[in-house]
């Protein structure tokens, strides 16, 4: 493409003075930028300079905070340009899969995207034949998107993207972690796409600059700024260098490149024979599946031993293996002569480790983090301010020891992360893709203290990486592909033997004959164009209409959760049994009822009276005789060891004293570590006494008792006066009103962790088709929950529906409605699962059990308890609860709580739509 012909081109996007912040850290700087149409562009640079950020504002993912950012002829701070321009613009996110439900199978996942954008069923079929053909995809149609590998990840997501024929396709770094020949593939299908749509302009952050050559115009940026723009071979010639890496380099402000040389290896002194690691016949079966085949290789004392591999290879099995995290299925594993067993910890000191993610301690400082490690590695205590120091001074960490790693570069904390694994002096290291996202720079620098290792103190690396110019620096590389070994040797002689031009060409051919690449039928990535199928094809596509609201959208929402949660065990029994398991613990564990009360006597008279006294009680249903008691040493050691809850103690002469109408103690001694149990104790004990008593003077004065008066006692709805009949109408609301909240809050707040919640800023659903989607299954399910719980409640509590089942029913719908509604309005002020779990537990139990009659009636409480009692829609569903269950009643009786109910009901649904954001802030 000429640089005169970009000229005349109106651009597709433009940014002027455009600025965006995360708390104190400026994530761009001062942009202006033009953007050309129809051409492929590349932004280029590491991790942390903009490039997400820039990409997220220009899709419209993002809110802009300050600037202007004109999209397609537009502006993207316009909600009305935002809705006009999304169906144009199509947005993969960073990360394998981020855009991608992994639950749903490969043909769900293209369906729910083409409903999206208003694709009828026909139009659908079309599609997604053509995508999946083109791709290699159509044989895996069925397979869960989170079963498939990187490569075949990025596929699926670009050809969700690529459903409606966007005008702007936006790719945030759609290659990173995924091997050569997937990469290959991938930009082989970009380009047959723009062949057969010329106007469509790609935008794609990458940091592999052999990806970025191949672009037609490149942006690059650091710190949040532009440091230049043009064609890969523009940037060549401005800078004077040979390498987009080395161009980059040299685009860089000079005290960020101040000092930097490149990096030289030095050749490893010859073979000494001394063997780090040798692996023999080294083979891994999970059940039936062999992740690693009879793997051997050796790794000789202080070699930087490269291990490269397509995604799933087996890599991280095998090193898990050579350090005895996993067993051995077949084969043996020496490290330094040893053999490596799984529980043998002397072995492992001797090896650092250190992962791809970040994986130190935030919250600690860079030197605290060291001396921990250091602890952790039992370097003696005299030795650790030493050992600190020498790993300061030798990573470069004197100027920051009290800083928080999350304030660091990305660059500086990888240093740290590698002082970390080598504070303890391993005789192996090993590095899993250590420079992913890191500046040439920085990555340059990073090589230089490997190399040291390596040569100066005989350290062992072994590494993965997915950056060919970095395996290349290594002294040998072992290729691997379905768990095999494809090739063994040092990258030059890789090369060589391949008779390719670089070691990226070597790597591939090698993958092709193990028989990798066979995801696209014949080995071929032609993506076919929809003319090409049938003269219905030749048609054009009927422009879709996208309204402010759509009920194919809304049921497509509906049926990706729904499937969701049939796919997630968890959920699904939490939602369908959680309720019943919580009905049975509340429901016999807030049983109020004391009955079957153990019980022992501890009788100084034995005569016929005494134990006629303690017979009476015997007869009663509420107690239970125990074994006699024999003193008061023994009655102490049996109550508090609950073996008994009531003793009582009939003295000396008590038939004597009864017949003399002498004054007579009685002992009653109660378990009182449950006051409300104790007090009914010390009840049924006074009554039984004076049963006995009125009894005693019929059979000797021939009448009873004198008394002034005589109160008879009757209850209503409750005529036993037991707990379950009270508790569990009680119960239903309080289960229904906290796991359907939980559980719709989780819904949306898992898209947010997960990345996925981009599918409701890219796409053209309103924040009402998505919420409702996202209710609706969850308002099934707990009416579900409620048909189970009632049924518990009848037979297996005894608890009957007396009153209307119907007018039950219908409270409990609008009641689920509530519940899920308020789940949905705590998720949208939290960012975490955990987070929105505390929030839905606080914001629903503790208003339903301290203020809406549970405990206390609303009537006797006072201030804002008594606002929050008369407003909270617990309080009126326990009121129907109760009234139907113990009093018989209907609709009738019911409809002014069933009433105020239904006017929670858009209350809370409108707050949480309103509240919802259709942008990252």
């Amino acid at each position: 493409m000429r640089a005169g012909a970009r000229d005349a081109r109106t651009p597709v996007v433009r940014l002027t003075g455009v600025n965006l912040s995360y708390g104190k850290v400026k994530a761009i700087d001062g942009v202006d930028l033009e953007i050309p149409a129809g051409l492929t562009v590349g932004l280029i640079g590491p991790d942390g300079v903009g490039k997400s950020s820039l990409l997220s504002l220009i899709s419209g993912a993002r809110a802009v905070q300050d600037g202007e950012v004109l999209v397609l002829g537009g502006d993207m701070r316009m909600k009305r340009h935002r809705e006009k321009a999304c169906p144009k613009i199509a947005y993969m996110p960073q990360g394998l899969g981020k855009n991608l439900y992994s639950t749903l199978s490969v043909e769900e996942n293209l369906q729910f995207f083409a409903r999206l954008f208003g694709h009828d069923k026909a139009e659908r079929r079309r599609r997604i034949d053509l995508l999946t053909e083109s791709t290699g995809l159509r044989p895996f149609l069925g397979r869960p998107a989170g079963k498939l590998s990187g490569g075949m990840k990025q596929k699926l997501g670009l050809c969700c993207s690529l459903i409606h024929d966007p005008d702007l396709l936006i790719l945030d770094e759609p290659t990173t972690g995924v091997d050569p020949l997937a990469r290959s593939q991938f930009w082989d299908l970009i380009r047959q796409v723009r062949k057969e749509q010329a106007n469509m302009t790609v935008m794609v952050a990458t940091a592999y600059m052999d990806e970025a050559q191949n672009f037609e115009w490149l942006v690059a940026m650091n710190g949040g700024k532009i440091l230049a723009t043009g064609s890969p071979q523009e940037l060549l010639e401005r800078t004077g260098t040979d390498s987009l890496e080395a161009a980059f380099i040299k685009l860089l402000p000079e005290e960020e490149r101040e000092g930097y040389e490149p990096v030289e290896i030095t050749p490893l002194e010859g073979d000494s024979g001394d063997i780090a690691i040798e692996a023999e016949h080294l083979t891994k079966k999970f059940g039936d599946f062999t992740a690693v085949n009879d793997v051997s290789f050796r790794i000789h004392r202080g070699e930087i031993f490269g291990f490269l591999g397509s995604n799933g290879c087996g890599k991280t099995t095998t090193m898990k293996m050579l350090t005895g995290l996993l067993p051995v299925t077949e084969g043996t594993v020496l490290l330094f002569g040893k053999e490596v067993e799984q529980d043998d910890m002397s072995i492992r000191r001797r090896i650092g480790y250190m992962t791809q993610a970040f994986s130190l301690y935030s919250e600690l400082t860079v030197l605290q983090n060291l001396e921990l490690h250091a602890r952790l590695f039992e370097i003696p205590e005299k030795d650790i301010p030493g050992r600190v120091r020498e790993m300061a001074e030798r990573f470069d960490l004197r100027g920051i020891l009290n800083s928080l790693p999350d304030n660091l570069p990305l660059g500086v904390r990888q240093r740290l992360s590698l002082a970390v694994a080598v504070i303890h002096r391993p005789e192996m290291l090993i590095l899993d893709e250590p420079t992913s996202g890191v500046d040439p720079v920085a990555r340059d620098n990073f090589w230089r203290l490997l190399i040291e290792l390596s040569r100066k103190d005989k350290v062992t690396i072994f590494i993965t990486t997915h950056f060919m110019n970095e395996a290349e620096r290594c002294d040998r590389i072992s290729l691997m592909h379905g768990g095999r070994v494809m090739t063994n040797d040092p990258p030059a002689a890789i090369i060589k033997n391949r008779g390719a031009k670089t070691l990226e060409e070597a790597f591939i051919a090698h993958l092709l004959d193990a028989g990798a690449g066979t995801d696209v039928p014949g080995g071929d990535n032609h993506f076919a164009a929809p003319q090409a199928q049938d003269n219905n094809a030749l048609e054009e596509p009927r422009p879709q209409q996208h309204s402010k609201f759509s009920l194919q959208r809304l049921t497509s929402c509906m049926w990706r959760e729904s499937l969701e949660v049939k796919r997630d065990p968890i959920r699904a029994t939490l939602a369908l049994l959680g309720s019943m398991i919580l009905m049975f613990v509340m429901g016999f564990g807030m049983n109020m009822d004391v009955e079957n009360l153990r019980y022992a006597v501890l009788d100084r008279d034995q005569t016929g009276l005494s134990q006629n006294y303690a017979l009476n009680l015997a007869g009663s249903r509420y107690f239970i005789e125990q074994a006699p008691l024999y003193s008061y040493e023994q009655m102490e050691e049996r109550l508090k060891n609950g073996d008994i809850s009531l003793a009582i103690e009939l003295p000396p002469n008590f038939a004597k004293d009864v017949q003399h109408d002498s004054p007579v103690s009685v002992g009653v001694w109660i378990d009182g570590a449950m006051p409300q149990r104790a007090e009914t104790i010390r009840g049924y004990v006074q009554g039984m006494h004076q049963l006995w008593l009125n009894d005693q003077a019929v059979q000797r004065r021939g009448g009873e008792l004198a008394s002034s008066a005589s109160v008879e006692i009757r209850y209503r709805y409750n005529p036993d006066v037991k707990s379950l009949p009270s508790m569990v109408p009680a119960v239903i609301p309080l289960l229904l009103i906290m796991l359907p909240a939980m559980l719709a809050a989780l819904s949306v707040v898992r898209e947010k962790e997960l990345g996925s919640i981009l599918n409701l800023y890219t796409t053209p659903v309103t924040r009402t088709e998505f919420l409702l989607g996202k209710q609706i299954p969850y308002v099934v399910l707990s009416m579900i929950s409620f048909i189970l719980m009632t049924l518990l409640a009848v037979t297996i509590f005894d608890v009957p529906v007396k009153g209307s089942f119907l007018t039950l029913c219908l409270a409990a719908f609008i009641y689920c409605i509530i519940a899920t509604g308020i789940g949905l309005l705590a998720s949208t002020f939290t960012k975490s699962q955990i987070a929105v779990m505390f929030a839905t537990m606080i914001g629903t139990m503790i208003p339903a059990v301290q203020f809406a009659g549970v405990v206390n009636t609303v009537s006797s409480l006072e201030g804002a308890g008594r606002f929050i009692g008369s407003i909270y829609p617990t309080t009126y569903m326990l009121i129907i609860s109760r009234g139907i269950f113990n009093k018989a009643l209907g609709l009738f009786d019911l409809y002014p709580s069933i009433l105020k109910m239904l006017i929670s009901v858009p209350v809370i649904l409108i707050l949480s739509i309103l509240l919802l954001k259709k942008q990252a802030d």
